[in-house]
């Protein structure tokens, strides 16, 4: 394929693109009533997110020991098993 052909084609493409953008731009600016509302600024979702961080609760030592116990007992199950 040549290089003219390719660039014919993505022109092509563009122009398509660039239609169907302004067809879904006209049916967007009829929701008028969406565009009003207030939009989440950013620092509440950041908020949010080290909020979350703090309230996770965490794995003590004891639990960490118990649990690496269990996956150590599997792990040897499976072993035997294969």
């Amino acid at each position: 394929m040549d290089v003219q052909e390719i660039v014919a084609e993505l022109k092509t493409e563009r122009e398509r693109l660039n239609q169907t953008i302004a067809t879904l731009e006209d049916l967007g600016s009829g929701q008028e009533a969406a565009k009003s509302r207030t939009p989440i600024k950013m620092a509440t979702v950041g908020n949010m997110r080290q909020t979350d961080k703090r309230t996770r609760k965490r794995m003590t030592a004891e639990g960490r020991k118990r649990l690496s116990e269990a996956m150590k007992k599997r792990w040897a199950a499976r072993r035997k098993s294969a």
